[in-house]
């Protein structure tokens, strides 16, 4: 029998899952992924093997650490760092409260744990002088922060360089003076730095030519860690651009681990889109093998500087998960009323508590008490999760009471504020109950089907089905089990960063909500939720 050959196929973690952050301690290994406006803030995936990637809790839990209740739209928690040093995890994060016009408000912030799944510190506030901070663990003990800086001025380039300033474990501040280590190079929008130290040199990774089509991996050099930093000759080393055949766009936003077995590897973030451009799933995280060449600068293995989908995997044992469930019945309290979400659900800017979600107060549901709408930065009641393959459907059973129009329930495909295409039960004061479509396109609200009566109905089951750029829904009447259509197949691209407008950074998301306008706080509750990829873009490829 031939020996298996692992291979990894990207990207290895899928839908909304950018801006990684890749650490290793041990023989364990962890990737930070950004959470924008979504709560928990940071999402922690953790590998053995680099090939399979389970979640696990996520380190900002409290208000205390992130506060995001008004945030806007791609606001939130960007690009985190995620280290390991002398038994210590230490992750740095930007709650970005402003960032369109001249002005981008972002406040860094530090946490530490003993544990990956916590307790997390309360935070210690860094700085406010740009975004994507980053911590470099120097051979001497000492510890630095460097993080992009955003100049306002008319005329400035406001990508104005990575600046670099120590922090002192023992003052629990930085100190001394921020020194601006690196302009950039002719790529231009200069974010996202990462320091390492590798033989007798301080490399600075960082990402370039801005979040889409054009994104790209920047390397420089110096023998000292103020620099003056080269740029590598071939920079950049890491890009999709000027090939548009290639399956992941959007290729940028590094970073580094070496294994314990002493391979390298590169996490960055990547797109797939539809119709060449939209990216429905949002931003991915995928895994390149590296190598360092004969004068000393990082290489991708493949030896040009394209991304792959498949690459090999390290010489590390296989160290495979237990798949998450499809079906998810919300039976999660214990003796003590405790409720717990599973780690692929997430709430939006709010924490899930006891005010408006409940596992409890009817044991094997999750009850929603209706809170604000879709358009509201600060208290929706919505948990979701990830849409994560451009073929999948969702499914749940709903009970609710509707009395009047401005209490709504159900199934939503959701981007932000903006962008969402919502199956929701009603009231309507001639119909009674009824079911109807509602779709938000760049911010123009419109009603996509005749609200359709459902007289006497104790429950209903929702569906929706995603193909790609489009997605159709289905309902069905209480234990009935034949599926009905509702409305046609309705175009999602607008679920996509491409937007014609503005610039936003998140993902798709399929979830369940409850809206009460009126401020009753109405309740539905949901028996289950089950989601299917019905063809799975990613995952483990192994070869005889």
């Amino acid at each position: 029998m031939n020996k298996i050959k692992k291979m990894i196929t990207n990207p290895i973690l899928p839908g909304f899952h950018p801006d990684p952050s890749i650490c290793r301690a041990g023989e364990d290994y962890y990737i930070a992924t950004s959470t924008f406006e979504w709560f928990p803030g940071v999402r922690i995936h953790h590998s053995r093997d680099l090939v399979h990637w389970r979640p696990i809790a996520s380190p900002l839990t409290r208000v205390t650490q992130l506060n995001m209740e008004g945030n806007i739209n791609s606001g939130g928690v960007w690009a985190p760092c995620l280290s390991y040093n002398n038994g210590v995890f230490y992750l740095i994060y930007t709650d970005v409260k402003s960032r369109v016009g001249a002005f981008k408000d972002t406040h860094n912030y530090l946490v530490t744990a003993t544990d990956i799944e916590g307790p997390w510190s309360e935070p210690l506030y860094l700085n406010s002088s740009g975004f994507d901070p980053s911590l470099f663990h120097d051979e001497d003990g000492r510890k630095w922060l460097v993080n992009m800086i955003w100049d306002h001025r008319k005329g400035k380039n406001r990508f104005a360089g990575i600046v670099l300033q120590e922090y002192s474990v023992q003052e629990h501040k930085l100190i001394g003076p921020a020194v601006n280590i690196f302009k950039g190079t002719e790529l231009g929008l200069t974010e996202a730095p990462h320091l390492y130290k590798h033989n007798d040199y301080y490399y600075l990774i960082t990402a370039e030519g801005g979040t889409g089509y054009e994104h790209a991996v920047t390397a420089a050099r110096s023998r000292t860690l103020q620099g003056p930093y080269e740029v590598d000759p071939v920079n950049p080393i890491l890009t999709s651009y000027g090939r548009p055949d290639l399956a992941l766009q959007k290729a940028g936003h590094g970073s580094l681990v070496e294994t314990h077995t002493g391979e390298w590897y590169m996490a960055h973030l990547v797109g797939r889109p539809v119709h060449h451009k939209y990216c429905i799933l949002g931003r991915e995280t995928a895994l390149q093998p590296c190598t360092w060449s004969e004068d000393g600068w990082l290489r991708l293995a493949s030896g040009d500087r394209y991304p792959e989908v498949q690459v090999p995997a390290p010489m590390i044992q296989s160290h495979p998960f237990e798949p998450i469930a499809e079906m998810d019945d919300f039976d999660h309290f214990d003796h003590f009323d405790h409720f717990e979400l599973r780690h692929d659900w997430n709430t939006l800017r709010i924490p899930p508590d006891s005010t408006w979600l409940s596992l409890t107060e009817r044991p094997g549901y999750i009850r929603l008490h209706g809170m604000e709408s879709m358009s509201s930065t600060h208290r929706q009641s919505m948990i979701a999760r990830r849409l994560q393959a451009l073929k999948c459907e969702a499914e749940t059973c709903l009970e609710f009471a509707p009395d009047h129009p401005q209490q709504m329930a159900g199934l939503i495909l959701y981007y932000d504020t903006q962008d969402y295409l919502y199956l929701r039960v009603t009231y309507h004061e001639e119909k009674g109950l009824c079911l109807g479509i509602i779709q938000s396109k760049y911010g123009v609200y419109d009603e996509l089907l005749e609200d359709i009566p459902l007289e006497l109905v104790s429950t209903l089951r929702l569906k929706v089905v995603v193909d790609q750029d489009r997605a159709r829904f289905y309902y069905a009447l209480n234990t009935d089990s034949s599926w009905n259509t509702a409305g046609e197949w309705v175009d999602i691209t607008h679920l996509s960063d491409e937007s014609p407008e503005y610039i936003r950074f998140t993902g798709t998301y399929i979830g369940l909500c409850v809206q009460d306008l009126g401020g009753t706080r109405k309740h539905a509750d949901f028996d289950y939720f089950k989601y299917k990829e019905t063809k799975h873009a990613a995952g483990v490829l192994e070869n005889m």
